[in-house]
């Protein structure tokens, strides 16, 4: 019987995402309970053996075993990295319709259980798979969360930081929109340490910004770069995961850009998307509005268009 302070977590999907989630959250000690669950019942058992020969030098203990669906009633979040990958030269929106079919089954078996904690939701294309998790559960909507554009944001601040020479930590930028090929940089809110990015480029000489446009490029199409070398991406989302996971369990009011239901908020209304959000242990506490330029509200506008056409096709 699951104790009151044991915060447990339940990964579904022992693919390279969801281990690389589950090594991540080890190796960081974020919660005290772990279960596996995947359709590969075999696949499962040897990832939670294999994890669990590591935890004499975990930084805490953590108790971490391969289950089943009845594991999700006491569960504090229930990780979905199940699901289809992309393939190299698919965009995570032609995953739409595979995936939907698997997620309405997943999210039933877990709903099933007596499950009212918080799902954080990771397969692509991930906006509409939560939107998908959170139809099918019936859930309040601030429970129902998708790693959005937190990668993203992670990559934008790590290529800033290397071409500004600066710690990424101490770079605040961020990606917002489809977490896919209609996402926009929010380069009108972009600090570095404590000063504006605008200030920092006149600095170096860089007045025309040029270098902006080849950095986010380069974010946006990271994803596909890295599956044409290694066929797939999974360390970035794993930690992404834990982070946020962190946030939560933490009870943290941390400011993420996670894939969070709009109504009303950004002039929009019905959508997953990625906005930044400050996250604790109710899940979103509230979603931040910040102040777009033109530019930047019509890409929004347009990223939000695109994700409504294809929810079409499965919902």
């Amino acid at each position: 019987m699951k104790t009151e302070k044991v915060n447990r977590v339940v990964l579904v999907g022992t693919g390279a995402v969801g281990c690389s989630y589950a090594y991540s959250l080890i190796n960081q000690g974020v919660a005290e309970e772990l279960v596996l669950i995947d359709v590969n019942e075999a696949r499962a058992e040897g990832e939670a053996m294999d994890l669990n020969h590591g935890m004499p030098f975990a930084p805490s203990p953590m108790k971490v075993w391969s289950g089943n669906y009845q594991d999700c009633s006491n569960a504090d979040i229930v990780v979905i990295a199940a699901g289809l990958a992309q393939k190299p030269g698919e965009t995570r929106l032609e995953l739409v319709e595979k995936n939907t079919i698997i997620f309405k089954q997943i999210v039933k078996n877990i709903m099933e259980s007596g499950f009212n904690g918080i799902f954080l939701v990771a397969t692509n294309p991930v906006d509409i798979m939560t939107y998908v998790t959170w139809k099918e559960s019936g859930l309040p909507k601030e429970r129902v969360i998708g790693s959005g554009t937190v990668l993203d944001s992670a990559r934008l601040r790590f290529a800033l930081g290397k071409y500004f020479n600066v710690d990424p930590r101490n770079v605040h930028a961020a990606i917002i929109g489809e977490h896919g090929d209609t996402e926009l940089p929010v380069w009108s809110h972009a600090m570095i340490g404590i000063e504006h990015i605008d200030t920092v480029l006149k600095r170096k000489g860089d007045l025309e910004k040029e270098c902006l446009h080849d950095i986010f490029v380069n974010v946006r199409d990271a994803a596909y770069q890295i599956i044409e070398r290694k066929g797939a991406t999974y360390y970035g989302i794993g930690m992404s995961l834990v982070r946020i996971t962190k946030a939560i369990l933490n009870n943290e009011n941390s400011i993420l850009t996670v894939s969070a239901y709009l109504n009303g908020e950004y002039g929009h209304n019905d959508v997953y998307i990625g906005v930044p959000v400050k996250i604790n242990r109710s899940g979103i506490q509230e979603i931040v509005e910040v102040e777009l330029n033109e530019k930047e509200k019509e890409q929004f506008n347009h990223s939000v268009e695109v994700l409504k056409g294809t929810m079409q096709l499965v919902i």
